[in-house]
């Protein structure tokens, strides 16, 4: 009898624990993003739904740059200059930052750009943000640099980050 009264305790062990893993949420993902010229390090970033992101932007590069995340490369005089579809606009989400760079906001309103950027001058600045990922997010995005008129974009400053259910 006691055989089976402990059988049964572990076999109900068990289906707990396997029916609460499947609604495990994603782990906290910490990322660092590097600058330079003309590239991301990683260039390309995958997520899922529900994780909470802690990004890190830096600038390890000898000029300005900036990073965006979004879709359809928005053309001014003939250059890239931005996104038209930002991903943290479209999707409802507010990233928060925890530390930024100087300027940012006058940056982006210089430069005419509409939606989420960070922006870094050289000497190893940083900025940190986070988000948690929302299902509006799914799918593939596109990061982009449009520093100096869309020279940066052009010369292969670009990325991907896909967000996956």
């Amino acid at each position: 009898m006691k055989r089976v009264t402990l059988f049964s305790i572990l076999a109900l062990t068990a289906l707990l624990i396997s029916a609460c893993g499947g609604t495990a949420k994603p782990e906290t993902v910490n990322l660092t993003v590097e600058l330079s010229e003309y590239a991301f390090s990683p260039s390309q970033i995958e997520l899922k739904v529900g994780q909470e992101v802690s990004m890190t932007v830096v600038n390890v590069g000898q000029l300005d740059h900036e990073i965006m995340f979004g879709r359809d490369v928005m053309m001014m005089d003939s250059r890239p200059s931005g996104f038209k579809m930002d991903m943290f606009e479209s999707a409802h989400v507010e990233p928060m930052m925890v530390s930024e760079a100087m300027g940012e906001e006058d940056h982006a309103a210089e430069e005419g750009h509409d939606g989420f950027m960070v922006f870094l001058p050289p000497g190893d600045e940083q900025s940190t943000f986070t988000f948690t990922v929302s299902e509006d997010m799914v799918g593939e995005w596109e990061i982009g640099c449009f520093e100096l008129d869309g020279v940066h974009y052009d010369a292969g400053m670009k990325g991907s980050l896909v967000v996956t259910p």
